[in-house]
Formats: C-alpha cells, sequence, structure tokens
C-alpha cells in the first residue's frame, strides 16, 4: 500500500457526484474488471442515477467518497438505524481494488458510523455465494448471523443468473478497540 492511500479521506457526496458514484458501483459490481464483482451470478444493473441520488438526499443515509487526484477511488453507504449502522452500496473502482483501499474505506466508515452516529453495532448484507467476499469481512470482524433471505429482485439491483441465490446477514459488535 502507497504512501497516498494512506492519507485517503471519505467525504460526504453531493448530488453533482452521482452520476460519478453510480457509475462506479455498476463498473465495480457488474463490471469485467477487479477481484469481487457479481458478473457471473447477477445481470442487469446495480443501482441507477434516481437511487444514488434517493441515498444522497436521504437524512439518514450517508454516502461516502474517496477520490485520488480527484478521481472517484470508492464509495461507501452508512445508513443510520438507531444505535445501528447498516454499511452497503460498497464499491471501489477496479483499478484500484486489490490495493488495500477497501480495507481502508470500510474503516473510515466504521469510524464514521461510531463516532458521528453513535451506532455499537454495523450490519451488511451480502450474496451468500460470494465466499471472497464474506471472507474478506469476517478478517475485519463481521460475523455471520445465520439470517439468510432470498436475493432481493423485487429492490431492483439486478436479476440472478444462478438459481438459489440468497443474501445473508453479517454484524459486527463495537467495542472501544474494534473500529
Amino acid at each position: 500500500m502507497t504512501a497516498q492511500f494512506k492519507k485517503l479521506t471519505l467525504k460526504p457526496a453531493t448530488l453533482d457526484d452521482a452520476e460519478y458514484v453510480n457509475r462506479l458501483i455498476n463498473q465495480a459490481y457488474r463490471g469485467q474488471e477487479g477481484w469481487t464483482r457479481e458478473t457471473d451470478i447477477v445481470d442487469g444493473k446495480r443501482s441507477s442515477i434516481e437511487d444514488v441520488r434517493d441515498l444522497i438526499k436521504n437524512p439518514d443515509s450517508h454516502i461516502l467518497v474517496a477520490k485520488l487526484n480527484e478521481v472517484l477511488t470508492a464509495c461507501i453507504c452508512v445508513e443510520e438505524k438507531e444505535k445501528q449502522a447498516y454499511i452497503g452500496t460498497f464499491a471501489v473502482n477496479p483499478t484500484f481494488q486489490n490495493q488495500g483501499i477497501g480495507k481502508i474505506v470500510l474503516s473510515l466508515a466504521e469510524d464514521y458510523a461510531v463516532d458521528k452516529l453513535g451506532s455499537q453495532q454495523l450490519l451488511m448484507v451480502v450474496i451468500s455465494q460470494r465466499e471472497e467476499l464474506i471472507s474478506f469481512y469476517e478478517r475485519r470482524g463481521y460475523q455471520r448471523t445465520g439470517k439468510i433471505s432470498e436475493y432481493p429482485v423485487h429492490l431492483n439491483v439486478g436479476v440472478p443468473i444462478i438459481e438459489g441465490l440468497t443474501i445473508e446477514y453479517l454484524e459486527k459488535n463495537i467495542t472501544t478497540d474494534s473500529c
């Protein structure tokens, strides 16, 4: 990891960022590059420009972006739910994947959830069949809850290509030394 990544910071996305954030999300989740993507298991767009704008406008959602040399490098959403924070819409530009940026962005988002929102528990949902991604989160302190649901086609986040696609819930309880 280079020194420039260690100085990476997250800033709230603005409506001016929405188009770029949407493009990044679709490129990272459904593109052809990068170490982690859903291209082989889910078809269609992961997000729309309207979805991103709605998240930016929602006072309970915090879309945070990271830029290097003015290039959008990553985004992540932290949604407030009482003393819990739901972490999602996490995307790293495929050009920058596998260089440690994802670890930094996730850690910064967790700090944001704890410091700014007072969260005591972090939650996320991952496609169950994405074992490499679940392992990534487990190495960062997230645990499988055992709660599994059908893939949420009704949310318009893509259509499963493989039969039996499910989502799995992960959680991380916050202690003074976990973030």
